[in-house]
Parts: C-alpha cells; sequence; structure tokens
C-alpha cells in the first residue's frame, strides 16, 4: 500500500449510500481537490468500494474501503466507522444487507408521517431521488426540497427530519456494542464518528472501548478548532487513534462538509493504518 500523506479525508460518502457523487466522481474530486487518500464510508454497504478503489488506482489516490454504520441512543446517535473493511467478507456483506431492508422500512415510515403533516412527498419518487443507494433520510430531503417544502436538506432535518421532529422516526434499535464487534470480527478497525451526536462522549466511550473500539473521530467537518483539540486529548488519554473527515455528501449539504476540509494529521492516518496491518498479523 502507497505511504499516506497529507491531504486526507476519512468519512464521505457516495450515491451508494446518501451522496450526490458516484463513487469514482468522488474519488476524481477528491484528486482534483488535492485529497491524496480518502476513504468510502457509505452507510450500510459496501457496494462502491470496488469503483472507488479501481478509479484510485487509476488517479494514484489511496482509497481506504470503509463503511458507515448507525445505532440510536435514546434521543442520540452513535455512528461507528469501520475501516479497512474486507469488502468480500460474506457474513459483513449479509448483515449489512439486511440493515439496508430496516432502513427502507424506516424511509416508508417516515414518509408516511409526512403526508399526514400535509407534505405529499412519494415514496416512489424518494427511492428514485436514492437511485441504486442505501436509501436514507437525506433522500427525503431532497424530495422536500424538489416540491418546495424547504430550502435545503438541514432545513428539512431541522424542522422534519431531525431527532424530535414531527416526522422523525427512530432506527430499529442496534446496540453500538455490535457493531463494534461486528467490525472487528470481520476484519476492520472501528471508530466513533462525529462523538459530539452521542450525548455523553465519556459513557459511551466507556461502554464501546471493552468492546474493541479502536478510534475517535476529532477532526470532524462541523467542529470547531478548539472542539478537535478537546477530542483530541480524549483520544489519547483513552489509547485512541484519532481520526477525521469531512462527512462529505456533496457539495453544499452542510456548513463545514465540503471535501478535504477537515484537517486530518498524516501520522493519524499512519496509526489507523498500522493498526489495522497489527490486527492482521494477530489474526494470521
Amino acid at each position: 500500500m502507497p505511504e499516506f500523506a497529507f491531504k486526507s479525508d476519512l468519512h464521505t460518502h457516495s450515491t451508494e449510500s446518501d451522496g450526490v457523487l458516484t463513487p469514482a466522481e468522488l474519488v476524481s474530486e477528491a484528486a482534483r481537490l488535492g485529497v491524496s487518500v480518502i476513504a468510502l464510508t457509505d452507510h450500510d454497504t459496501l457496494s462502491g468500494l470496488p469503483e472507488a478503489i479501481s478509479a484510485g488506482e487509476s488517479l494514484g489516490i489511496t482509497v481506504i474501503p470503509g463503511v458507515d454504520l448507525s445505532a440510536e441512543a435514546g434521543p442520540n446517535e452513535i455512528h461507528i466507522l469501520g475501516y479497512f473493511v474486507n469488502y468480500a467478507n460474506q457474513f459483513l456483506v449479509e448483515t449489512l444487507s439486511r440493515f439496508g431492508c430496516e432502513r427502507f422500512a424506516r424511509i416508508e415510515r417516515i414518509v408516511i408521517r409526512l403526508q399526514k403533516l400535509g407534505l405529499p412527498v412519494q415514496m416512489e419518487r424518494v427511492i428514485e431521488i436514492a437511485g441504486q443507494g442505501t436509501i436514507g433520510r437525506p433522500h427525503v430531503a431532497r424530495a422536500l426540497i424538489e416540491l418546495g417544502y424547504v430550502d435545503s436538506i438541514g432545513d428539512a432535518f431541522d424542522r422534519f427530519l431531525g431527532n424530535g421532529r414531527a416526522a422523525f422516526v427512530p432506527r430499529q434499535q442496534v446496540p453500538a456494542v455490535q457493531l463494534v464487534r461486528l467490525l472487528r470480527d470481520s476484519g476492520a478497525i472501528p471508530v466513533l464518528a462525529h462523538p459530539l451526536s452521542t450525548g455523553d462522549i465519556t459513557a459511551t466511550l466507556l461502554e464501546l472501548i471493552p468492546a474493541g473500539l479502536l478510534g475517535l473521530e476529532t477532526y470532524y467537518g462541523e467542529y470547531s478548532p478548539d472542539t478537535r483539540d478537546q477530542l483530541r486529548a480524549i483520544a489519547e488519554s483513552a489509547n485512541l487513534i484519532p481520526t477525521g473527515g469531512s462527512d462529505f455528501h456533496g457539495v453544499g449539504f452542510k456548513e463545514g462538509r465540503d471535501l478535504g476540509s477537515a484537517p486530518v494529521p498524516p501520522e493519524c492516518v499512519e496509526r489507523l493504518r498500522k493498526s489495522w496491518e497489527t490486527q492482521q498479523e494477530r489474526s494470521s
């Protein structure tokens, strides 16, 4: 594997979930912006990884195969990023397929709630917007934008789709501990994404570190420099690998989430790679 170098973005999404660029387009845009290391971390699917890796090989971009998994924690969310996932692991693929079915059922319930609110969103249109990707709330948001009920994806979440809003439907309960173990068992490196969304970072880490959590996303796109510094200190004190990324979905998706906008130090990416290599050696 090529040596890692700055600039890196370890949290991105493509049209295989709820992003707006195909995996190949995403890698091409990374190359245009001077991002030399990128992790594709689509929600609950590994389907875009072969295309992204092939594009990376053509463009000289290192593509780390990843995934983004979600759990509920009361009114909060816990997202677990998996790095260096084995996208040929049949058990992992089948588990993620089941998660995808649960996502679809959740979106159906959200659409029904919106209709009851007098917003004529059609499930057929949401499916068209999602295309071949793993369906999610941003696709519903884009349908609301088309109908003129909201101005942006952020507006849709603030008014209708976010936690506690009128059309919000919680995910089917999957314990975050289970997701961490799933990733570790399949040979991947689990990292807690955008930790402020957990509501209680300390309690979350106390639960997940014994299960095998290995990293903490400290350099997140929306976080301020002070917040990143505070999270880096938490990561180091807990012996977790500090990682980071923009959580890019598309241009203008949310402020602070432009591709390559999170300043991930190169040594963090190197630590992530070495952790994966060590895990591979122990399992061989």
